[in-house]
Formats: structure tokens, sequence, C-alpha cells
């Protein structure tokens, strides 16, 4: 990976001959702050470096940017930069605000500085909508397992924070078990639609005491599962053969699964929901 630099400081150490060489070999990313030009679209870590070199290096990484750091998966290279910084007048692909940050609020994060993952909680949730922030909320939390009430007590370090009702909002239907975007949209979807909270990752015991599959979200006393199926369990055929054999021993054990693939409409998802919601029986059964 090409790491960004700056150019004034690479002509004056003569690291690059000439501004010629500069403008020609290289590219600019943001005001003086240049990447070799290779062709290929820039990463998010290599945009997130070159944001900071843009402002002096004094610039705190936050948002869904700190999230990558922190290892969360589904963030897309193409997103702004957010930073923690006073200057407001940031290139386009640099979002930056003029936050307070306290002691033990950030530190380094993968070589870079950044909001720990707590206060990478607390702006996601106040900057975002409500949907989005809980969708990052859960991908945070499934990289690092933050804790909660950590974030609720950034949140009374700093009385006068904007939007602090999305960030309790979002918090209160956040959770780490979902595995990917679309298992929060489903998620939210039935929370949404006036069903009880689902549970999400599901262990199913076989038979044997060991829980052998997980369900992506359900309802244990229902025997209700639902799972949304990405474009892999269509084109892998290993993928295809494995969900046969699951889903016909989930039906075996009592399981009704109402699986969810891209396309399919809010209503659609709401009426298989309603048919089966309304014709099973609640038990007291619960999954270990």
């Amino acid at each position: 990976m090409q790491r960004p630099f700056v150019g004034s400081r690479a002509l004056a150490t003569g690291a690059v001959a000439n501004k010629y060489r500069l403008r020609t070999e290289f590219r600019a990313v943001f005001p003086d702050v240049y990447v070799r030009d290779d062709g290929l679209a820039l990463t998010l870590r290599q945009l997130t470096e070159a944001a900071w070199l843009w402002s002096g290096e004094q610039g705190i990484v936050s948002g869904v940017a700190a999230l990558a750091l922190h290892g969360a998966k589904w963030v897309q290279d193409g997103v702004p930069v957010d930073l923690i910084h006073p200057n407001p007048r940031a290139p386009r692909g640099i979002i930056t605000h003029r936050d307070t940050l306290f002691p033990g609020e950030f530190g380094l994060r993968a070589g870079l500085p950044a909001t720990t993952a707590a206060r990478t909680a607390f702006d996601l949730g106040r900057w975002l909508g409500r949907n989005d922030a809980v969708a990052r909320l859960d991908a945070l939390g499934h990289a690092t397992g933050f804790d909660r009430e950590q974030v609720l007590e950034i949140s009374r370090r700093h009385p006068g924070a904007r939007h602090t009702r999305r960030l309790n909002t979002a918090l209160a239907v956040h959770d780490p078990g979902a595995q990917s975007p679309q298992e929060t949209w489903l998620r939210l979807l039935v929370i949404d639609a006036g069903y009880p909270r689902p549970r999400t990752q599901i262990p199913v015991d076989c038979g044997d005491g060991y829980p052998r599959y997980h369900l992506d979200l359900g309802w244990e006393d229902r025997m209700i599962g639902m799972e949304y199926d990405g474009a892999h369990h269509r084109s892998d055929p290993d993928q295809a053969r494995h969900d046969i054999v699951r889903h016909e021993t989930l039906a075996e054990l009592g399981w009704i699964v109402i699986r969810v693939v891209a396309g399919m409409r809010r209503a659609e998802i709401l009426r298989r929901l309603g048919r089966v919601w309304s014709s099973s029986v609640r038990t007291d059964r619960r999954i270990a």
C-alpha cells in the first residue's frame, strides 16, 4: 500500500526531487497531501492517514473512519473521513467536528490517533440517523464489545453535546450479535413493526448437547427464526448444500425459519412473519 505524504515536506527534504515530479508522478489526495499515482482507488486507510496529515497531524480520527480502525467490518472505502479538529474549512472527503475530547476518550489505534471504541459509539450514535447509527454500533460492538455504560458515562461528561437523544435511541436497540448490516436492518424491521425484540445468534442444540447451528435472530419461546441470506448462499454450491441440510434439521427440531434475501419488500417479509406468528404457540422453551 502506498502511504500518503506531505508534499511540501517531501520537497524540502529531497524525498521528491522537484514540483514537476510531484505533479506528474503523484496524486493530490488533499491540499499538500499526496500519494504515488498507481491508478488504483485509495483505501479508507490511505484516506484516513491522508486526512490526518492534512490536519497537520493534529486531528483525531473519529466516526466511521475510527470504526474501521477498530476492526469493524462493512465499512466502505469511499466514505468521508471524520476528524475531531477545529479547522472548519475541510476539503471534500473530510468532515471536521469542533467537539471536546477528554483524556481517556482517544488514543493510538492502528498507528493513528483515534477515538476509543466507547467514544466512537458516542459520536456515531449522535451524528448518524437512527438506522445507520444502529448498524454502525452493531458493527462496532461485534468488533470491540464496547461497554454501553462507558458510552453513557461519556454522554454525562458532555452535557451540552448535540443529538444525545439520537444516541440513546440507537443504544436502546443496539445488538452486537448482528453480523451484517442486513441482519441489523431485519431486526429493526420487526422491532418497528411491534414484535418483541428478537434474540440474535440463537444457538440450536441438535440433540448432542452442543449447538451445531446459530440462527441470525428469532424468538425461542415461539420457535421462530429469521435469517438474511447473502448472495453466497445462492452462488456457492457447498454453501447451498449445507443450507439444505441445515434447514431440514431445524424443521425437524420444530423451528420455523423465515429466510430473507435482497429485494424482498418490507410488507412481504412482515406478512410472512405475521402468518407464522399467528399460528405459533408460545412456550417456556429456552435455548441455552
